[in-house]
Order: structure tokens, then sequence, then C-alpha cells
């Protein structure tokens, strides 16, 4: 595994989501990544290479420690023999954060999670802090794992901020402060000799809802809704995050408030009116719930009010929902997605939310557009992100061209 090491640190500008298609010792070891188990028939039919080339690409992979074979039983005859990707030679580390916390993870190569933590931590404080921070908590959770630094096949961190995913650095964040155009990499160097991979918290969301849940659906948009509003899109199967990272900034879409609202438009945190952020991400129902004198510190306050019955939250919630379902409503009319899928904290504990998005985007949105819409609450809760992360890295680490370089 050290070998593929080299060649993803040192061609970190290869997407990680495209494939080789020629039936390399690669390809063969992504099929097997992919779907596992399969035996030697199992290749031939999916890869229609021959018999003895596949041998080839079996042995290979097996003396680079890469797969493994065992047998299942069988009625007659020898039982063939199925071949496994090691999701145990090696580790993945994963930090998913949000605007006030950060969810951090040790994982194998498959992605299951061994060891994971969640700390208060504000992302406003700055770069190299929150990075202190997030590499403390790695040291702590790869000693409980027993699991030294050389053993790590890479990081992935996902931020709630536009994000350059080429270059693994924040682009002109509106909440975190001195990130803009730092080198999130730099800081790994050092303590770990692996790639380091950055991307939108809401786009790793997108893709695990999408790979674990709605993988038949290659039209889907998720939003998020926390302490910030962000989406993520999946369009022909992809990620798409657009020509500079900034797809999927539904939270900062300006709209015009229907004539029933006489407060003039709030100020967002990113400086303009009207954001769809500045209605009804979390910290604009803090702040509207705070005014009218409740005690609320966090948005799990938020929820207890809405699950007790407070007539206000549940108000500035539905509200809440009635907004990002404007903007939402736009984004179906344009995309046309099979699936919206909404997660984040506030929206897992307040289907008041849900009630407010569908009523304005089925109410908004062109008819051939929401025909066969479904609009449905994230399935994944708290871990999508790292899910996502985890796709995103070991797609990555085993693109079969880096497989194929480091195999020649």
């Amino acid at each position: 595994m050290d070998r593929v090491l080299k060649i993803v640190s040192d061609d970190a500008d290869l997407p990680g989501d495209s494939l080789a298609g020629n039936g390399s010792a690669g390809d063969v070891l992504n099929l097997i990544r992919r779907f596992g188990g399969l035996t030697r028939a199992d290749i031939i039919a999916k890869t229609r290479l021959s018999r003895s080339t596949v041998a080839t690409r079996l042995d290979t992979l097996q003396a680079a420690g890469w797969i493994s074979t065992g047998q299942t039983t069988s009625a007659r005859g020898r039982p063939p023999s199925h071949f496994h990707f090691r999701a145990d030679q090696g580790a993945l580390l994963i930090a998913d954060a949000g605007a006030t916390g950060v969810r951090v993870a040790v994982t194998d190569l498959h992605g299951h999670v061994s060891h994971e933590a969640r700390k208060a931590l504000d992302i406003t404080i700055g770069p190299e802090p929150w990075l202190r921070s997030v590499d403390e908590q790695f040291a702590e959770l790869l000693q409980k794992a027993h699991i030294t630094p050389d053993f790590v096949r890479g990081i992935g961190i996902a931020l709630p901020g536009p994000v350059d995913f080429a270059s693994a650095t924040v682009v002109s964040p509106p909440i975190m402060t001195g990130w803009d155009g730092y080198p999130i990499r730099s800081w790994f160097v050092g303590k770990f000799d692996c790639p380091v991979l950055v991307d939108n918290d809401a786009n790793a969301m997108t893709l695990g809802e999408h790979t674990t849940n709605f993988a038949d659906s290659d039209s889907l948009v998720m939003v998020k809704v926390a302490t910030g509003i962000g989406a993520g899109i999946i369009a022909q199967g992809l990620i798409y995050r657009g020509a500079d990272g900034a797809a999927g900034d539904i939270g900062h879409i300006q709209i015009s408030p229907p004539d029933d609202t006489p407060e003039p438009p709030p100020v967002c945190r990113c400086g303009n009116t009207g954001c769809i952020e500045g209605y009804g991400g979390g910290w604009a129902l803090l702040r509207d719930l705070r005014a009218a004198g409740r005690e609320v510190s966090a948005l799990a306050d938020v929820a207890r009010l809405i699950e007790s019955g407070d007539p206000l939250a549940v108000s500035l919630v539905r509200r809440a929902g009635r907004f990002i379902g404007i903007a939402l409503s736009d984004v179906v009319s344009l995309l046309n997605p099979a699936v919206v899928v909404v997660g984040g904290e506030l929206a897992a504990r307040t289907p008041t939310l849900m009630a407010g998005i569908r009523e304005s985007v089925y109410a908004r949105s062109l008819p051939l557009a929401t025909r066969r819409l479904q609009i449905i609450p994230a399935r994944l809760g708290d871990r999508s992100g790292t899910v996502g992360l985890t796709g995103v890295l070991t797609d990555y680490i085993f693109d079969p061209r880096r497989i194929d370089a480091v195999l020649s």
C-alpha cells in the first residue's frame, strides 16, 4: 500500500471519479473494490478479458497485497475462489465540519467507522487553531484504534464554505474569517504522508446520501439546513461543483419576501440583505427567538421548543421552510431533479420545516418538474458527510490510473 501512497500524493491533479476502461489491473481492483466477493468467472464476464489475462491481473493484485481470496461452500466439486478488496490495509481520517462543530472519525478503506467523536468547534476561530484542534482529535482517535500515522492512506475534510476542490482551499467564505486561500494540505505535511482532500460540507453529505440510498437516481439535490444553508447537486450521476466550486450555494440566494411579511429584509452574515439564510438559517432562527425573549443558545434548543409546541418556534420554522422552498423551487424548475433530500441538524428534528419546503416547491415550480419529484428527509443522519468523504477519498486513492502507474 505504501507504493500507492506516493502515486496519490504526486498526482493530486487527477480527478478521483474518472475510471480507466482498458481492463487493466487498476480496473480489476476497482471492480473488486466496488462489488466484492467476485469469482474469476464474474470478473471475466464483467471485463470481457481472457481467462489468462484475468489470472495475471489477480496474481499482480494479490502480490501487491490489495486483494485476498476466500471460498464458499459448493454442493459439487471444488468451490470457486472469491476475491475481496483488502480494506484492512490502511485507514482514513475524516473531519466533517459545520459552523459550530466537527465530527471526526477513523475508518477502514471501505469507509467503515471504527472510532469517532464529535466536538463543539467554531469554524470562525481561523484555520490554524481549528486545524490544530482537529489534528489533536485525529491523534486521540488513532491512539484509541492502535493505528500509527504511517498507516493512514488519506484525509478527508468537509467545510461549511465555498471550496476549490482541486486546490483544497476555501474561496471567499462568508463566515470563515482567515480561511480564504489558506493552504490546508500544507498543515498535514510532515504529519501524514497521504493525500488530503477538502470539499464543501453539503457536497460531502450529498455524496453520502446518493451513493448509499439513491444510487439509482442520476439527478438529485440535497439541501443542508443547520446553522447555515447549503446544497449539493448530483447531475448525470456525478457531483456537480461548478466552474470554481461555488455550485449549490443556495443559502445566499436573495429573495423578495411575500407581501404579508412587513419587516424589511434581514441582513445576512455575508453582508447582503434578503438571503435565504438570513430568514431560515439556524443562526437566524436563534436571532429571532432571542429577540422574542426565548432562552436559546443552540439548534437543539430550537428543536426542543418545537417539540414542546412553542407557537413562535413552530411559526418561525414553518416560515423558514417556506422561504427555503422559494429558492429551492427555482432550483427544481432549472435542474428537474428526481429527488430533493433535506438534511442537516435542524431538518433532522423539525418536520415542520419539511412541510414548509414542500408547500413552496409544489406551489411555485413547474408542473412538469414536480410531477414525479420526491422531497424526503435525509436517511443517514449526521453520518452522511462521513460516508461521502470516505467515498471521495477511496475513489481518488484507487483511481485505476494511479494503481496502474505504481504497478508499472
